[in-house]
């Protein structure tokens, strides 16, 4: 008997201690169902929601909850006694709660896309898992210690979950294995660099890749004519100058360090002040790691994480929070202004991402002050809310000015699905 649905996908972005999950019905691009289950491997309960379409693409959603101390559904009593160890069973915290709600998330299943953060130089494209390609990324762990490992411990469960279902990596490295290698390189001895791997491989590929592609389709425009400034703004940012569809500059570096602000990372800085810190302050790698990691950005110079605490901090009259918001969006503005200089033209800025696509202050101040350069921002249509694409530049404005959502497990279901219908 054939499956009721033929074509989904189960998108996975497995975190150290938390899976996100969403199914999506290929043939109309719907999410069937789509939740996370956070705090895995603790003690106590993992907090687990789950929102699922039931029906048809304009059906309205519904939540369900469970998590310790609330009035929503409760966790199986197993999950009570021993919290959620391991990945494998965050998958079946998934999918007893899927079940419950009359959702087999094997109907159809024809393939699991993994949101896998650090390709290398090796994963340029969509890659079916083996034995070998698991053994690889776990490799490239040496280039993103806080990705790679949860990521390959979501395909590790996923395989034993899902036994015989095709998996498949998508990379948010390899929209950017176009770079030149005048983008792509450091400055830095060229031996040391090729020994040890040191080189620009950026990351949210997956997130541009997409947003490129929305852009060109909402504009009516070949993607291979466009020249598109990208600007990725949720707790980790980044800046893409995309050329025809594919990505020539990118603010990331060998790490997600490099390039702008973020939520608790600080983006560019002299590398003399790490050596200084080590031999003045006697920092240490780990210590310095926490503090670029997990110390800088909105949360190191403006005190809160979340740019929406920094903004209230900042109306209140906190100097420090007012002055991380400038230092924000002043990186911003200085990206779009070397990424157009790069491209010769640009036909569109597209903010994208949680903070992009809803922090209309942030979107204005960022391009304040570059209307010689045919960048302007309409207030009117800069402040209206909307989940669509959209445009934000008045209409006589020489480079649009867009807002376009992001979907990265859409794109991460497309591209699995084309590579195993082959």
């Amino acid at each position: 008997m054939s499956p009721a649905h033929p074509g989904r996908v189960l998108v996975i972005n497995a975190g150290s201690s938390s899976l996100k999950y969403q199914l999506i019905e290929l043939v109309d691009e719907r999410t069937v169902a789509s939740g996370l289950v956070e705090r895995i491997g603790e003690s106590h309960t993992a907090s687990v929601s789950t929102v699922a379409e039931l029906s048809g693409p304009g059906s309205e959603s519904r939540v369900w909850r469970a998590s310790t101390g609330g009035d929503s559904e409760p966790a199986p009593e197993s999950d009570r006694d021993n919290g959620v160890k391991d990945h494998t069973a965050a998958f079946g915290v998934m999918l007893d709660q899927l079940r419950a709600k009359g959702i087999d998330p094997a109907d159809g299943l024809m393939a699991i896309g993994h949101r896998v953060v650090h390709g290398g130089e090796r994963f340029v494209e969509p890659t079916i898992i083996t034995d070998e390609v698991k053994q690889q990324i776990d490799e490239l762990s040496r280039l993103a210690p806080l990705h790679n490992p949860p990521n390959l411990s979501g395909i590790v469960a996923a395989e034993v979950t899902f036994a015989g279902v095709p998996q498949v990596a998508v990379f948010d490295t390899a929209f950017h294995s176009t770079l030149p290698p005048v983008a792509r390189s450091y400055a830095i001895d060229v031996d040391v660099a090729e020994r040890y791997g040191i080189r620009r491989f950026g990351f949210h590929g997956i997130s541009f890749q997409h947003v490129a592609g929305a852009a060109a389709e909402f504009l009516g425009r070949p993607r291979g004519e466009l020249k598109l400034i990208i600007i990725h703004l949720g707790n980790g940012a980044s800046a893409c100058a995309v050329d025809g569809g594919r990505s020539v500059e990118t603010s990331m570096g060998l790490t997600p360090l490099e390039g702008l602000m973020m939520g608790t990372r600080g983006g560019d800085i002299d590398p003399g002040v790490l050596i200084h810190l080590q031999r003045e302050g006697g920092s240490g790698v780990d210590e310095l790691d926490r503090l670029l990691n997990h110390g800088s950005g909105l949360l190191g110079l403006g005190g809160f994480g979340d740019i929406r605490d920094v903004r209230k901090a900042a109306d209140s009259g906190d100097a420090r929070a007012a002055l991380a918001i400038e230092v924000y969006t002043h990186r911003i503005r200085g990206y779009v202004g070397a990424y157009l200089a790069q491209l010769g033209r640009v036909d569109a800025v597209v903010f994208t991402a949680g903070v992009g696509e809803n922090n209309a202050s942030v979107r204005a101040r960022a391009l304040a002050g570059l209307d010689a350069l045919g960048i302007r921002v309409d207030e009117k249509r800069n402040g209206s809310s909307s989940r669509k694409a959209r445009v934000i530049s008045p209409a006589d404005s020489a480079v649009t000015v867009m807002v376009v959502p992001t979907n990265e497990e859409l794109e991460i279901a497309r591209q699995a699905a084309a590579l195993v219908r082959g």
